[in-house]
């Protein structure tokens, strides 16, 4: 069971990831993530404050990977704390903007699709996972349980000795954030939010490659 858990499914969910992008760009080329003429001004504001948000908590999460392993362990673990807590807010309302107002307006080809209304409760649940170990844990000795077991085990996926067991004690929080974490990669390119950095890529080679004429083998609208 160890091992589905924390080798199978954590490798599946990068797959999923991986293909998923590719599936996106032949299908859509990740579609337009920004609302069309006729939305509102919060609604057109959605992707940057998205973009905001996500690239605040994925950089705190970076900085607390990191700084896990070195000897300033609190302060990096504080200061990454404080980064993810003002940029969770920006990150939840972008997402609501960009997938509640079509639901509201009930169009009948709404880009909204059931994995989008998934897409909220998950991201609700990693922030909510995240809070719970910060405040439900006491660390001794500065270490704290998701710095010690949860990226322990996530570094280790990325080398060729994948180390389970790093969360085979864990507490139950760590081990269910670790999931929420999984279904969220793998279900991330088969949303509206796919597109919140790999669309803007996209279009900005396309454009690349046009100004200077360079061969596009796979066209990309604008």
């Amino acid at each position: 069971m160890m091992f589905l858990m924390w080798i199978i499914l954590p490798y599946s969910a990068f797959a999923s990831f991986a293909l998923g992008h590719l599936w996106r760009y032949r299908h859509d080329r990740f579609g337009p993530l920004e609302p069309g003429p006729d939305a509102g001004r919060l609604e057109r504001i959605g992707p940057a404050i998205f973009r905001i948000g996500i690239a605040g908590v994925l950089g705190a999460r970076v900085l607390d990977m990191i700084g896990s392993t070195s000897h300033t362990t609190d302060s990096v673990h504080t200061v990454a704390t404080v980064v993810e807590i003002l940029a969770q807010p920006f990150a939840i309302l972008g997402a609501m903007l960009l997938i509640v107002p079509p639901l509201i307006a009930a169009m009948p080809n709404s880009a909204v699709s059931p994995l989008d209304r998934f897409t909220l409760p998950v991201l609700a649940a990693t922030v909510l996972s995240r809070v719970a170990i910060d405040f439900g844990s006491n660390p001794t000795d500065g270490e704290h349980p998701a710095a010690e077991m949860l990226f322990v085990w996530f570094r280790s996926l990325f080398s060729l000795h994948p180390n389970p067991e790093a969360l085979a004690d864990a507490p139950v929080m760590v081990q269910a954030r670790g999931l929420i974490l999984l279904v969220l990669i793998a279900l991330w390119p088969y949303t509206r939010l796919g597109g919140t950095f790999a669309g803007p890529i996209v279009r900005l080679t396309h454009r690349f490659a046009a100004k200077h004429r360079l061969p596009q083998h796979f066209p990309v609208g604008v």
